[in-house]
């Protein structure tokens, strides 16, 4: 691995993503996890630009398209809890559009684990529970590991690591919570 200009700016890119993530498993207000979600989708799909990550690329794509569909599952201020047709429509739309770009974009088994690593996170958001979001997060968090050794990113695979623990906590504190209510 050469160390260049692109590597270091994609690598300060990745930790502007990991810092909007890990502040979103503290989080209890599905709304705004999905738009702090989506602008750091958007800034990691630079840094994976920058690596030539083109699998993470198409997975930023589908995080984007993602975020904004289940965005729009709130009436006014009040979000619809239930899962209709609608969501079960979006989520068949979602994973179509994740499989045919990981067609376009596949280079081997370890770049899967970005597809896996979207996947997980598309269930556990659409899902339209915190708990659910931050138990998924554990997965998240080991397949975007592996992936980021895949593409030798650095600061990706130790705030990877940061950021699976902060979903450990993150669930820790929800449970607790719970108990408490």
């Amino acid at each position: 691995m050469q160390i260049t200009y692109a590597y270091i700016l994609s690598q300060l890119f990745v930790i502007f993503y990991y810092l909007i993530v890990i502040s979103t498993y503290q989080l209890k207000n599905r709304k705004t996890i999905l738009v702090l979600n989506l602008i750091a989708v958007l800034i990691m799909g630079v840094s994976y630009y920058l690596l030539s990550a083109y699998t993470g690329v198409a997975m930023v794509i589908v995080g984007a398209i993602r975020n904004i569909l289940f965005y729009f599952d709130f009436s006014g201020d009040k979000e619809n809890t239930k899962i209709g047709i609608k969501n079960i429509m979006e989520l068949i739309f979602i994973t179509f559009i994740l499989i045919i770009l990981t067609i376009y974009t596949y280079d081997g088994f370890f770049s899967l684990m970005s597809v896996f690593a979207t996947y997980l996170y598309t269930l556990s958001i659409w899902q339209k529970n915190t708990k659910v979001y931050k138990i998924f997060g554990i997965p998240v968090g080991l397949t975007g590991v592996l992936y980021n050794i895949y593409i030798f990113s650095v600061l990706g695979i130790v705030l990877e690591s940061i950021s699976f623990l902060s979903a450990i906590i993150g669930f820790c504190r929800e449970m607790k919570s719970t108990k408490k209510a």
